[in-house]
């Protein structure tokens, strides 16, 4: 599933392109896709015009002029490539259909514009959705409702992250990072990377992790994500960024996937284990798992 920095990455490029386009036509090819009825897509999206391409978590929103939105889940597969006579932009899991001719077997939701340009919702896995549902009511859906506050959100402090963090006392570091109603978009890669930064184990409990060293996590967080931002994802693998180039993150990864080679801090060997039912990516030398007087 993508983390935060994918969808961002998503996002960014979607909003230097749909924002004015006129919404004329929509077709999908089934209901698990795109799970609307006709009366709503006649009513609310078509002769709507985008007007902004948001994100929450890893959801991403297309608010419409009729007071609407579409609220679009890529999951493990998903991609948005927007076509027009003089311009391509594919972003997503990276396979031919961000550079073949669409709709493919893959597309599961074609948009059309007034203008002619179309944009694609694509999805080998068909574990994605594209929803139309009330922009006002977008904040009360199940999903929304459970999610975490935004790590990068400048009104979200290390105090809050602390605070959020110590109402689970006897779970592990890690698996508290990856659990979205505390924190919403981190997942397993930014999670090894951050605890990395702030020298803890990942199996650490969070009762053991001590108020300052939680403080120097949400700093480590921060850069982390930040950084993925700056380089389009960890997308090596699974996403590319804006213009259909794969992430570079990965590239730049202290410890991420780079078990058997040395640590860039101390040249100790990273090693990989599992913590949280997650591949994990540790330092022994400087992730050592002990318990610490917890700073109150």
């Amino acid at each position: 599933m993508p983390e935060l920095p994918e969808v961002e990455t998503v996002r960014t490029g979607l909003a230097a392109l749909l924002p004015g386009r006129i919404f004329a036509a929509v077709t999908h090819d089934s209901e698990k896709s795109f799970p609307n009825t006709e009366a709503d897509v006649t009513a609310f999206l078509l002769g709507s015009t985008t007007t902004a391409v948001k994100r929450r978590a890893k959801v991403l929103i297309i608010e419409l002029s009729s007071n609407y939105s579409l609220v679009i889940h890529l999951k493990m597969t998903g991609q948005m490539v927007f076509v027009a006579s003089d311009a391509r932009f594919g972003a997503g899991h990276p396979n031919d259909s961000l550079i073949g001719n669409l709709p493919d077997k893959s597309t599961r939701v074609e948009f059309t514009f007034q203008d002619g340009s179309k944009l694609f919702f694509n999805d080998q896995r068909k574990f994605g959705w594209v929803r139309l549902l009330p922009t006002a009511e977008v904040p009360n859906i199940d999903f929304m409702q459970k999610v975490g506050p935004e790590p990068l959100d400048a009104s979200f402090t290390a105090k809050d992250f602390t605070e959020r963090l110590r109402h689970r006392q006897n779970a592990s570091i890690k698996a508290v990072l990856l659990d979205q109603t505390v924190i919403a978009g981190v997942g397993n890669i930014y999670a090894d990377e951050s605890l990395w930064g702030a020298k803890i184990h990942p199996a650490t409990l969070v009762r053991d992790v001590s108020n300052a060293a939680l403080h120097t996590l949400f700093t480590e967080l921060q850069y982390v994500l930040n950084l993925a931002i700056q380089k389009g994802g960890s997308s090596d693998k699974n996403y590319v960024n804006a213009e259909g180039k794969r992430g570079s993150y990965l590239s730049f990864a202290r410890v991420f996937r780079r078990e058997g080679q040395e640590c860039p801090r101390c040249h100790a060997i990273i090693i990989k284990l599992r913590v949280a039912g997650r591949g994990t990516h540790i330092c022994p030398r400087e992730q050592k798992l002990r318990a610490k007087p917890t700073a109150r």
